[in-house]
């Protein structure tokens, strides 16, 4: 063979194995950097975990679970007030009242909470303008003692409507007020539980609920009216309210489409009390042998089970009183909310 082919076959090999040499050496030698960099920032040195709020806190918000957590913070800026891990446990928080705003990603301080019990927390826990109102119930009117602070419900007033003529009055029942927040049941701001953890379901005489000025007039009107009911609302969003008050204007739908935005008019919806708009039942509703409107003057529109000549028929109901069973119902301006490929009519405002 010829010397120079073979010098050229040689270095060609030669070159083969070193770059083989140098790619083996880059493969097995990767992984150590990597594991140094990692335990490195899994373990960051004058550092301390404490608790942070997850979002923006404002006053009255109730702590759950997913408003805090433990980030890493230099040891050197840990006040005393923090709630260091270790020391502290979140599940010990929940319930308690954000009583200063809080901004997002910033410590939590033991005075800018009030848990259930102190003084002060009934007035923390109420949103701005805000106030609180105490209703008398009883066991029926109370779903049993299944509602608990944080809860939310409707007021339905329970009454007896006289009209002057023969006959038995009228029985009516009204969802009045809906999708109040209860803060306290008798004199408890919070759940009992027993050892075990388990939620202990006992009965009381009086609720409190969140309202706002005017609302809590009418609640006080309607305790000389007739009987309170509390009515259990469900976690789940209601789709028809927020179509009722996005036709009425009562909540600013965003123009630009922004998730965020849309989010917070979803969460002030669920969040405020509501009034108008409400819904009855009468006593024809449940037994024919009841009435459906108001009795009239001189025995007009009273009910006639014997023999003889049947009474005149009552007059139609005058505007805002209950629309009798053949009188013609009305109805208000309607707006068409649409959403996708759906359209839903809503009506706007009362009778007409």
């Amino acid at each position: 063979m010829d010397a120079r082919k073979l010098f050229l076959l040689v270095g060609a090999l030669v070159v083969a194995a070193v770059t083989a040499f140098m790619a083996r050496s880059l493969v097995i030698g990767a992984p150590a950097p990597q594991a140094a960099a990692a335990l490195n920032t899994a373990a960051p040195e004058n550092t301390t975990e404490v608790m942070v709020a997850t979002r923006a806190l404002p006053v009255g918000t109730i702590l759950d679970a997913e408003a805090v957590k433990f980030v890493a913070w230099p040891k050197e800026l840990v006040e005393g007030a923090y709630f260091v891990k270790g020391e502290s446990e979140p599940g010990k928080l929940q319930g308690t009242v954000v009583r200063f705003a809080i901004p997002a990603g910033q410590p939590i301080t033991q005075g800018a909470l009030v848990k259930p019990g102190d003084r002060g927390f009934l007035a923390a826990a109420l949103g701005p303008g805000m106030r609180a109102v105490t209703v008398p119930v009883s066991a029926q009117s109370s779903v049993a003692g299944f509602v608990f602070p944080g809860d939310r419900v409707d007021l339905v007033l329970t009454q007896s409507v006289s009209g002057g003529g023969d006959g038995p009055p009228l029985k009516a029942s009204e969802t009045i007020l809906r999708n109040l927040r209860v803060l306290a049941t008798d004199q408890r701001t919070d759940k009992q539980a027993d050892e075990k953890g388990n939620t202990v379901v006992s009965t009381f005489s009086n609720v409190t609920l969140e309202a706002t000025p005017k609302i809590a007039e009418k609640i006080a009107v309607a305790q000389t009216v007739g009987d309170l009911s509390l009515s259990l609302r469900s976690i789940a969003d209601n789709q028809s309210e927020l179509d009722q008050a996005i036709a009425s204007g009562e909540v600013e739908v965003p123009a630009d489409g922004d998730p965020k935005k849309e989010k917070a008019m979803l969460a002030r919806l669920a969040a405020r009390p509501m009034e108008g708009g409400s819904t009855f039942a009468t006593g024809a509703d449940v037994s024919r042998f009841q009435r459906s409107t108001v009795p009239g003057k001189g025995g007009e529109g009273a009910s006639n089970n014997s023999s003889g000549p049947a009474p005149a028929p009552a007059p139609a109901p005058a505007a805002g009183s209950f629309p009798g069973a053949s009188a013609p119902v009305r109805r208000g301006p309607v707006v068409t909310v649409v959403r996708g490929n759906a359209e839903t009519e809503v009506q706007v405002g009362g009778f007409k």
